[in-house]
This record gives structure tokens, sequence and C-alpha cells, in this order.
């Protein structure tokens, strides 16, 4: 449904979304950020904002499974997608095998960058593609961290990327 403003412009609209496996359906403004959206109407507040201007990937979600800065992305452009955030990708209350990674290495400081690195991550892992040490710091490039100095998160990317095709050599086929 869209309303118009006083101007005559459409200014509402009826966003239907999945989020973290869950089916979601709100009125938004056009103007509003999926980063808007998801943090301020919806609380999920594992999506950060950095930049607002998509430098940072503080507020990296996945869309379909493909990062994105959420930041930059209207929410109405999100109609009939499924939006994967930090929040939606523990596994029956216990970490991720990203997340966990991500502690493994000491790859956490303040936390602020870490749900945009993880869910950057996440995506490298479910493309089920083996990447190399230089794939993974350019996949990684877009997020800034001013705690650990980069070297830990690669670490730990890494990691998550090579106990997901342990994992995958390891299961019956």
């Amino acid at each position: 449904m869209l309303t118009k403003n006083t101007a005559g412009v459409a200014a509402r609209k009826r966003l239907a979304m999945i989020v973290n496996g869950r089916a979601v359906e709100i009125e938004i403004d056009i103007r509003e950020s999926l980063l808007d959206v998801l943090r301020d109407r919806l609380q999920f507040t594992g999506v950060k904002q950095g930049c607002s201007v998509g430098e940072c990937g503080a507020c990296t979600v996945l869309l379909d499974g493909t990062p994105v800065n959420s930041c930059i992305y209207l929410a109405a452009w999100a109609h009939g997608k499924t939006v994967t955030t930090i929040e939606g990708i523990a596994q029956d209350g216990r970490l991720s095998p990203v997340q966990a990674a991500f502690v493994e290495e000491g790859a956490i400081q303040c936390g602020f960058c870490t749900p945009g690195l993880v869910l950057s991550t996440t995506a490298m892992v479910d493309s089920g593609r083996t990447f190399s040490h230089d794939e993974v710091r350019r996949e990684l490039s877009g997020h800034l961290c001013r705690c650990t100095g980069y070297q830990k998160i690669v670490d730990a990317a890494e990691r998550a990327l090579r106990d997901a095709e342990s994992a995958a050599d390891e299961s019956p086929v």
C-alpha cells in the first residue's frame, strides 16, 4: 500500500521480507534505509550504524546470502528478499562455526565491527568456494576495525573456511 505526502509523492510502502527466518511485514517510509528499519524499527541492534555512507562495513547484513551495506540500501529494495543479521546466525543458542572461529582466534575486541565481519565471512563459507589468503583479505576489505589490526580477523576467516572445508570432507555423501 502506498500513501502520498502533501507534495503528492509516494512516501510509504508495505515491506514484506524474511528476517532471520521469520516473515516480517512493516509499513516503511520509502526513504528509510534497511539499517534504520532493522535496527530502529525491528530492534536488530547487532546491525551497527558507523559511517552511514557504505565505507565501514559495520552495517553489513546478508541479503539473499550476499553481504550488503544496509546503511546505503533502501529498505524498499528488500521487499520479498531474505535478510540475515548477526542475531540470525547462531544455531540452537550456540555460536555459529564462524562466530566460534572469531572467538577462538581472538578476532574480537570492542565488538562494533564484529557482526559485519562475521556475516561477510559467513557468506564466504556458505559459498562453498575455496579462497586464497589474498581473496579473504579482499572480501573483508570493506570493513574497518580500529582495535585488532586485521591479522586476527583474517586468521579467523581462514579458520572458519578451513573448518567448513574439513566438515564437508568428513560428511557422508
